[in-house]
């Protein structure tokens, strides 16, 4: 049984524009069309839209999930290329936390210089000036 485009983008949560955006950048390969040219999904194609969302929802780029696209077909061999892709994302998730906790931080820091400020001007909006 296949689905037609909007359907899979219903089903899936996705635009239409992203799900030929997929297939023209090929991390969908060619998607078999009818006679007409209308876009036909069965599951294995479902299944790798899935897969696709699951890991931009995780951080992947587009290029790194083609890449995790290909060692799907031989996923035994690839397992140490996908844990070091993987590792590889925690560590930028670690320095992403760190930095955004600093952010946090100053933002923490200029609202309390905020609130106890008696001058006229706003130290927040001075500090955005620097």
């Amino acid at each position: 049984m296949t689905k037609k485009i909007g359907e899979v983008a219903v089903i899936l949560d996705v635009s239409v524009d992203t799900l030929r955006y997929y297939e023209k950048i090929s991390l969908l390969g060619q998607v078999p069309r009818n006679n007409s040219g209308v876009r036909h999904y069965d599951d294995a194609l479902i299944a790798r839209i899935r897969f696709i969302r699951h890991a931009q929802r995780m951080g992947f780029s587009l290029e790194s999930i083609g890449e995790m696209l290909t060692f799907r077909e031989s996923p035994t061999q690839a397992k140490p290329q996908v844990r070091a892709m993987v590792q590889e994302k925690i560590v930028e998730l670690n320095q992403r936390i760190h930095d955004l906790s600093q952010l946090k931080n100053e933002l923490v820091v200029l609202t309390e210089s905020c609130k106890t400020n008696t001058e006229s001007h706003c130290p927040i909006l001075q500090e955005f000036e620097k």
